[in-house]
């Protein structure tokens, strides 16, 4: 099984508000994948609350193997999201790992 963990920081927002709708669309986004792409086993997306940490939003999934997160990396659906976030995103960071 892999485990795929992205951390994604947004860049700066007009306001709090305007950030956190932007988050909260990325995560509702995100988690909405889990009904769409059958590769996908789990699906967590969580929203900073600690203010002294860098990065804004945590996304974590599970899949069989890596060609099933290959092929959740590639559908249109997932890359239609990612659209959405490249467009605020400022750094991203991610590992996959088997467990």
């Amino acid at each position: 099984m892999i485990k795929h963990v992205v951390l994604f920081k947004l860049k700066e927002f007009n306001s709090p508000s305007e950030k956190l709708n932007k988050m909260k669309q990325i995560q509702m986004g995100l988690v909405n994948l889990k009904a769409i792409i059958p590769e996908i086993l789990s699906i967590e997306v969580g929203l900073n609350k600690n203010p002294k940490e860098k990065f804004d939003i945590s996304l974590i999934t599970t899949h069989n193997t890596m060609e099933d997160l290959s092929t959740y990396a590639n559908h249109p659906q997932h890359l239609s999201v990612s659209k959405i976030i490249r467009e605020v995103l400022e750094d991203r960071s991610c590992v996959d790992f088997e467990f």
